[in-house]
């Protein structure tokens, strides 16, 4: 896939100055529709493509692309990012050097069992008035004010070409499903629910999600929360914090904080700082349940690749192993400041971005509890088993989740549920409180923002359930 026209990119660049380049084909081909109370009120189609060049020069980075395929116009932007990159070259305090590397001549793509293209337009639309033909029959005592719901699909094409010999070819389509429903009951308020399939491959995934029944289900319980929640226990408790709210706590609290970038400042402007620093590498941050994994190469997962965007392998990345910080996330420039080897954190968003350091699939390790070991242990806690919002501070250490599926735990037996449990925690207090994990490892999908201009990447964060002793709840009003 336009190998040849990547390599003529690359020796150009070298030819007009530049001691390295890359050249990458970048295609997304997407089609995305939404439906209100089951009538469709959106579809649309898209294509975008092209390429994007960096070179060094003297030392400093350029980046260019191009959204057309014409030698002309590639060799404009080849011309622009030395251009840039050389112009840069006088402002720099120390030079870019790219770290060695072991660097793949591959072509790979997601396993794809049922074609994107093997279910008509009614078909997929029919997935999505199901989800609101279920909730809105679920609900007894509440009434179901709105429900939207979306599918889109996207095919990710790329080819990376640099002067270190990489050649790597990859295709990985995508499949989103996601709903959002408002409860109403008169006396007790409103409440409300999102939530978001996503995964690599074909329409197969449709059947292991099962949103329409996944959604009917929730409305359920949610109903009796709304209408039965009480307040949670003022004293200090345990807390059995549900997979989704785990997978998102070790996104923001451990994944972007490692991200080597952000640990040097280069994020501060952008997305946010670290409490991490330069020379952290072994110090404890939590228990030893505690091991946060970060890794690419999961099979159907939302942020599935096998290469980065620099061409290096990739593989699971140990971020907090067993309560201690133990690597970085890393592409070959921060890996030379660190003077270790790229992780093949790289990647763009499309065509016209450059590769920043960016998460895949980041999830706390499983342990070797079952769901009722964890709660038959607890004399008084709350389970929160879903969010409703979360925020957290830019060096990524204060956090806070509300919770909004939530239950009482009293001695040992799910009970009551419960309304609006806030956990207010630092990040080394979350990990240190961990006492125990469960035996299953559930995975939630997003779309992650870093950078600027923004980019937007898929990503899977995840964990299993686990239990933190003796932590104070606040409530929501």
């Amino acid at each position: 896939m336009h190998e040849d026209l990547l390599q003529r990119c690359v020796d150009e660049a070298l030819k007009l100055g530049a001691s390295y380049a890359e050249a990458r084909f970048h295609r997304h081909i997407g089609s995305s529709m939404f439906t209100r109370n089951g009538e469709l009120i959106g579809y649309g189609e898209s294509i975008r493509e092209g390429v994007g060049i960096r070179v060094i020069v003297n030392g400093a980075l350029g980046f260019s692309a191009s959204n057309s395929l014409s030698w002309e116009s590639l060799r404009e932007a080849v011309a622009e990012a030395v251009k840039l990159a050389r112009s840069h070259a006088k402002l720099m305090k120390r030079p870019v050097e790219l770290a060695e590397a072991r660097l793949g001549k591959a072509k790979y793509e997601a396993l794809c069992l049922k074609p994107l293209d093997s279910m008509g337009l009614e078909e997929k639309i029919a997935v999505l008035a199901e989800i609101w033909e279920r909730v809105k029959g679920a609900v007894k005592e509440a009434k179901v004010m709105t429900l939207t719901a979306s599918y889109s699909e996207d095919v990710e094409e790329k080819t990376v070409v640099n002067s270190d010999g990489a050649l790597v070819v990859s295709r990985v389509p995508r499949v989103t499903v996601g709903y959002n429903f408002v409860l109403l009951h008169p006396q007790k308020g409103t409440l409300q629910r999102r939530f978001e399939f996503g995964g690599s491959g074909g329409l197969e995934q449709l059947g292991r999600w099962k949103p329409a029944e996944h959604a009917e289900e929730e409305a359920v319980r949610l109903e009796k929360v709304l209408l039965e929640g009480v307040e949670p226990p003022k004293e200090p408790v345990d807390v059995i914090v549900g997979s989704e709210i785990v997978g998102l706590i070790v996104h923001e609290s451990c994944g972007h904080p490692s991200e080597a970038d952000r640990i040097l400042g280069r994020e501060a402007a952008q997305a946010g700082m670290s409490f991490i620093k330069p020379g952290m590498l072994g110090q404890r941050i939590g228990s030893e349940h505690a091991t946060v994994i970060d890794d690419p190469t999961i099979p159907g997962s939302y942020g599935f690749y096998l290469y980065d965007d620099e061409g290096v392998p990739a593989r699971a990345r140990y971020l907090y192993k067993n309560g201690v910080i133990n690597e970085h996330l890393h592409n070959r420039w921060t890996a030379k400041l660190f003077g270790v080897e790229s992780n093949a954190a790289a990647r763009a968003m499309d065509h016209n971005s450059e590769p920043i350091i960016r998460m895949a699939n980041t999830y706390f390790a499983p342990g070797d509890h079952t769901f009722e070991e964890l709660v038959e242990d607890v004399k008084l806690g709350v389970y929160m088993r879903s969010y409703m919002e979360w925020n957290i501070d830019d060096i990524r250490w204060g956090q806070r989740y509300v919770g909004l599926e939530a239950y009482l735990i009293e001695n040992g037996e799910i009970t009551k549920p419960v309304r609006n449990p806030a956990l207010e925690i630092t990040t080394g207090a979350f990990y240190s409180k961990v006492d125990a994990a469960g035996k299953e490892l559930r995975f939630y999908p997003g779309s992650c923002g870093k950078g600027e201009p923004m980019q937007g990447v898929p990503v899977w964060f995840g964990g299993p359930d686990v239990r933190l002793r003796s932590v104070k709840l606040g409530v929501v009003a």
